[in-house]
């Protein structure tokens, strides 16, 4: 369960821990027959509940820092992209492989053809009998744009005019260029599956029903009222920590 916020399920990881120093305290009153809500396997269940709730802040960092190296490393494209078209048009290729190109560099710099046209434009349109279509311009994502940035070098690379000297605009520095790209956002990807996986094993070890952290302190508050009374100071103690599951 992706979440806005981890602070939630590490407060109910912290209210386990103070629960269960509670129940520590009242030592030989704390004798339940349960084996699931023993003091060994109270504290077997907090130590996997902490030690997830460490994983998730560490791959949070990891999947930070992927991040913001994928957006360092495609910022400069677009200019990139200006240079070589440039170059291309002063090759002396022909007007068609220009055109070619220059449709992949409006994708990978998410121009459009043709300027969108105002709702008025569209509904004089529409009033005359004709159908109004505009495709998205948007081929933004990080893997449309290296799908379209390995198209657009192939097809410099089948184009004999295209032979720059200037090193950063060959065919072989874009290539380059375009193993880099792959790799960083492999890397974010890698990063995002890892982070989904430690989401699940904590949402698994907090709230699955009947074994999780929040239905097991609901069971330990249950034990700990049959023994000392609803009441009593004891169950008090425990009946103010909350233990809150949100919507999975």
């Amino acid at each position: 369960m992706t979440s806005t916020s981890e602070t939630g399920h590490a407060k109910i990881v912290a209210h386990f821990e103070k629960l269960l120093a509670v129940v520590t305290a009242f030592g030989a009153d704390y004798s339940p027959s349960r084996s699931s809500i023993q003091l060994a396997a109270l504290n077997a269940q907090l130590t996997a509940a902490t030690a997830a709730i460490a994983n998730i802040n560490e791959l949070e960092a990891t999947h930070k820092h992927a991040l913001a190296a994928r957006d360092a490393a495609f910022k400069p494209i677009s200019k990139l992209i200006t240079r070589v078209s440039s170059a291309l048009k002063a090759s002396g290729t022909t007007p068609q492989d220009i055109e070619a190109a220059l449709t992949l560099v409006r994708k990978l710099q998410g121009r459009r053809a043709s300027r969108k046209l105002t709702d008025e434009e569209i509904k004089e349109l529409e009033a005359q009998g004709e159908t109004v279509s505009q495709a998205s311009s948007s081929q933004m994502s990080f893997d449309k744009r290296l799908d379209n940035f390995d198209k657009f070098i192939q097809l410099l690379n089948s184009d004999a005019a295209y032979c720059p000297n200037e090193e950063a605009l060959k065919t072989t520095s874009l290539r380059a260029l375009f193993t880099q790209l792959k790799a960083v956002n492999l890397a974010v990807i890698n990063a995002q599956i890892s982070l989904d996986e430690a989401r699940t094993t904590r949402d698994n070890l907090l709230y699955q029903p009947g074994s999780g952290v929040v239905d097991t302190s609901t069971d330990v508050k249950n034990y700990v009222k049959s023994v000392y009374g609803p009441s009593s100071r004891q169950y008090k103690s425990l009946s103010s920590l909350k233990f809150t599951a949100p919507k999975l």
